[in-house]
């Protein structure tokens, strides 16, 4: 029933709403303001050609997606991944974790990257479950660096956030769900 792809053009309008509802998941964890922020269309449509743009789909139709940047040499930086509540708890971020990890492992990429909640359940535990492990923040590169102060900047308390790496490995899905994410 469920599928994840590249993302077409036709797709990126539909992932604002996608972003919208996954946020009401994290009222009370983060300000109003940041929670009602979406992604630009430019930058959704400069991801989508770029190739760091992924999609769930249930019968064809958007339900969540995920979208990388490339913040420096040999990192590939999560910087946003939804699902829609209706789709929630069906291992449909897994699955777009998943293909962003091997996407960057194929592509040569050393790590993944990303920031989060440390105190949400379905946030930092989530993507410890998933090989991820905590940046101390000495270690923080400047342009890791300056994402979370654009986060402090823009609200978010960073006593309650976590930066977060996987290294890069390419292996098979261990779920046997087949992935297509070139």
């Amino acid at each position: 029933m469920y599928r994840i792809d590249r993302a077409r053009p036709s797709d990126l309008p539909l992932l604002p709403a996608i972003e919208l509802a996954a946020a009401t998941l994290l009222a009370g964890h983060g300000p109003a303001s940041v929670l009602a922020e979406t992604t630009s269309q430019a930058d959704l449509e400069d991801a989508q050609q770029r190739g760091h743009l992924w999609v769930a789909r249930a019968d064809g139709v958007p339900v969540g997606f995920a979208h990388i940047e490339v913040l420096e040499p040999g990192i590939a930086h999560l910087e946003e991944i939804d699902v829609h509540p209706e789709h929630g708890r069906r291992g449909l971020g897994r699955r777009l974790v998943g293909a962003v990890c091997r996407w960057a492992a194929a592509n040569g990429y050393a790590w993944v990257t990303l920031s989060t909640f440390r105190d949400v359940p379905w946030n930092m535990p989530f993507y410890a479950r998933l090989g991820f492990e905590e940046i101390p923040r000495e270690e923080f590169s400047p342009a890791l660096l300056s994402v979370i102060d654009d986060e402090t900047r823009r609200g978010l308390d960073p006593r309650r956030r976590v930066a977060m790496r996987r290294p890069c490995v390419l292996k098979a899905p261990a779920d046997g769900h087949a992935e297509n994410a070139s």
